[in-house]
């Protein structure tokens, strides 16, 4: 912002002008103020442009059509002169710094800053295409940043979706770096121009540099490389990429829709997605921005008056009706609609066109209001969308204003019986873009249990931890809570409505709990000299659990350690069979399947026991590493490791071996209806062939570490995370291809874990925990 010029006109229209704003390519932009208060933003065209009839003809009719545009993230016009010797326009002014400026003293902005940017940015657009216009010329510093919200500014160059050829062959209206290739090209350019353009500003703010080259780069290396080269996206989170690749897609017919981004980005409305939405550094320096606005040019003394002084001219020449034409206005801008839970203020003058929705009105009322700086007017303004915080002198912004179906795979842990119908209905999001939270919870960091499975149940969610917590899986609030039943890193298994866990701390019993109230239905032994210590598996019949033979010590210290099974409906013993002594105590993860019961063990052997009478079938060493948990299904038993091996459940041998194809082995299989699933070392994931080992396909990418469990839903195959770049990915289970990824970019240093109740994904990160669409 720079002080007038001398050649600068000291009046355009009724407005005062107060600063230089800067200069475009239509012309220079002013810092302005209404008799009545209110200040504007004035855009003046150039003498050149004013001279040219064909651009006299667009500016009129683009003027005449912009009475349309009134969104919550737009600055709509208040006033115009399409016919002065030097055409000018004025706009509502926004309160806050532009995004090059915030980029530029902040750097790149966090992820939930930019997922909020982009759904009121999309939002915006929706609203200037429905008015019949294109922006064409949407970059950072048409964006200004406001405490309720971005805003879209700028509409000087848009054109009318009706085809109107007024620009002359071949010009390339824009910014280099910001255009869309058809628009660098100077072909027609559509609403997915303005797409494109989206998506180099969300870029910018994620990375905070031009996707196709910063400002040494000329213009016309740029506009090469928009058109031909790739966007560098190099530090954009994982869970934008997708939406920030689809909007940069070379093809317009292949990018998402304004409308589409905001349903994917704000299902739960614009208002939760625009909560707590920016870093507190970034509010603080929108504050002192709009003060320092707000108190250029003060009223040396305030003056009763009516609220909203002289009528100022409409759009189309005439004065506005109803007004007020004698008084002197009051000092505070006038402003528009109603604080959120505060009492309406009257309406404003017709000129000013109608209140935008959740914007909060600076002025007062009556005739009779005393006086308010600008200082307090600001304060009251934000008091609608943020409290604002004065300590030592510096200002914060504080914004204020959710039947399990098995996934199949025969290594889960626990299985519920039918679920609840989920009645729910949910968009789709376009193609690489994350559903967003229906809401989520942040659970205290000792009551959840990394690594260990989720169990949902009858419209619940339980995690492992002390308390144990059955969240209602719609709205993420606890239904019950019961501590001292569920002590650290104990899984959860189910079965016909009750969750078994193993009390080896104490009693060294195994408790069933009702899943729906949490209380205890049964607690069994396994007589005088054994104690459970662990659950291993689950099946239709029984509850496999580890056991220690108090009864067989070889020291004070070292006993006998067993395996056992609980009839589940009747909590008697089916049978105890022990373990060699060389196992070591009784650290075990398995799975059951049909007649066996598979598990590793902390001294690297892998065992399969017969489920009817424990008896062993074989066991093998497998080789440095046994923290996965095993997964058998038809008949087979399926090892990681540098080749993906299936070995016969009856016997061990080997049946299919799959190789890697120079990638760096693999991680633990899933198997879900017949097909197996797993991720290599260098993060691709497979689907192969159970019976044969024969690939299916390969995905590889992905832009977080590759899945450790897998889900499906229908035509969607879901896979969580490991700790270290992670998230929840969704592919397409047909062929693979890679449909969205979602990350909560916190450094938890957690594995992330899934499992669906209806068409909700429930999902943990450490202790955060969210419910996402299953679309």
């Amino acid at each position: 912002m720079e002080t007038l010029h001398s050649d600068d006109p000291q009046e355009l229209g009724h407005y005062r002008l107060l600063r230089r704003l800067g200069a475009g390519g239509m012309g220079r932009v002013y810092l302005a103020r209404s008799p009545g208060g209110r200040t504007v933003a004035v855009k003046v065209v150039r003498p050149d442009l004013a001279a040219d009839g064909d651009f006299r003809a667009r500016f009129r009719h683009e003027v005449r059509i912009a009475k349309a545009v009134s969104g919550r993230f737009t600055a709509p016009v208040v006033d115009a002169a399409p016919d002065a010797p030097l055409p000018w326009l004025a706009t509502s002014y926004v309160l806050g710094p532009d995004l090059t400026d915030v980029v530029a003293a902040h750097g790149a902005l966090p992820e939930r800053t930019v997922r909020a940017l982009a759904a009121g940015l999309a939002a915006a657009l929706q609203d200037i295409h429905a008015g019949g216009l294109i922006h064409r010329d949407l970059k950072p510093s048409n964006v200004l940043l406001a405490a309720d919200g971005p805003r879209l500014i700028d509409f000087g160059i848009a054109r009318a979706v009706d085809g109107s050829r007024m620009t002359r062959t071949g010009a390339v209206v824009g910014s280099p770096g910001y255009m869309s290739p058809e628009q660098a090209l100077g072909k027609d350019v559509g609403t997915a121009g303005d797409v494109f353009s989206l998506g180099s500003v969300l870029a910018f703010a994620a990375t905070g540099r031009g996707a196709f080259g910063d400002g040494a780069a000329s213009h016309a290396a740029l506009l090469y490389q928009i058109v031909h080269g790739e966007a560098d996206l190099t530090g954009v989170p994982p869970s934008l990429l997708g939406l920030i690749r689809a909007c940069l897609m070379k093809d317009p017919a292949q990018r998402p829709a304004p409308g589409e981004i905001v349903t994917a980005l704000a299902g739960q409305g614009i208002d939760a997605a625009l909560h707590d939405w920016l870093p507190s550094a970034v509010a603080s320096t929108i504050a002192t921005h709009a003060a320092g606005i707000l108190d250029l040019e003060a009223p040396e003394a305030p003056r009763p008056a009516p609220a909203f002084g002289p009528a100022p001219t409409m759009l189309d020449g005439t004065p506005s009706a109803g007004t007020p034409s004698t008084g002197t206005p009051p000092p505070g801008p006038a402003g528009y609609g109603t604080p959120p839970g505060g009492t309406p203020a009257p309406p404003p003058a017709p000129a000013y066109g109608t209140p935008l929705p959740g914007t909060v009105r600076l002025g007062t009322g009556g005739a009779s209001a005393p006086a308010r700086s600008r200082r307090r007017v600001l304060g009251m303004a934000l008091g609608g969308a943020a409290a604002v915080a004065v300590v030592g002198g510096t200002a914060a912004w504080v914004l204020t204003t959710g039947d399990d179906t098995s996934d199949g795979a025969t290594h889960a842990p626990g299985k519920g019986g039918p679920a609840e119908p989920a009645d729910e209905d949910f968009t789709t999001p376009p193609a690489g873009v994350a559903p967003q939270p229906l809401w989520h919870k942040s659970a205290a960091e000792d009551s959840t249990t990394a690594g260990v499975p989720l169990l949902t149940y009858d419209g619940l969610l339980l995690v492992s931890g002390d308390p144990l917590v059955a969240y209602d899986v719609r709205t993420g609030k606890a239904r019950w809570t019961r501590p001292g039943i569920c002590r650290s890193g104990a899984q959860l298994l189910l079965h016909d409505g009750k969750v078994y866990l193993a009390d080896g701390d104490h009693d060294g019993v195994l408790v069933a709990h009702d899943v729906r109230t949490g209380e205890e239905v049964w607690r069994s032994r396994l007589g005088k000299q054994l104690s459970v210590e662990d659950t291993i598996a689950i099946d239709d019949r029984n509850v496999y659990v580890t056991a220690t033979d108090h009864g067989q010590a070889r020291s004070a210290t070292k006993y006998r350690t067993a395996v056992a099974a609980i009839s589940h409906t009747t909590g008697k013993t089916a049978w105890v069979q022990h373990r060699d002594w060389g196992t070591k105590d009784y650290d075990v993860q398995g799975s059951a399947s049909g007649k066996y019961l598979v598990y590793a063990d902390s001294n690297l052997n892998l065992t399969v026991r017969d489920t009817a009478t424990g008896g062993q079938l074989w066991t093998k060493k497998i080789g440095e590493e046994w923290t996965w948990r095993p997964t058998v299904a038809n008949g087979l038993v399926f090892l990681p490791g540098d080749e993906l091996t299936a070995v016969d459940a009856d016997n061990g041998s080997t049946v299919w071996t799959l190789s890697p194809a120079g990638r760096r082995g693999f991680g633990n299989p899933t198997v879900v209806d017949g097909v197996l699933y797993t991720s290599d070392h260098d993060d691709g994931v497979w689907a192969v062939d159970v019976k044969t080992g024969k690939r299916t396909w390969l995905c590889d990418e992905l832009d977080v570490e590759g899945p450790e469990t897998f889900l499906r839903a229908g035509t969607t195959l879901y896979g969580a995370t490991g700790s270290l770049d992670g998230g929840i990915i969704a592919l397409e289970t047909r062929t693979g291809k890679l449909r969205w990824t979602y990350s909560d970019s916190k450094a938890v240093g957690e594995p992330w874990q899934a499992a669906l109740s209806g068409n909700r994904l429930l999902v943990t990160h450490g202790h955060e925990i969210y419910a996402l669409p299953a679309v």
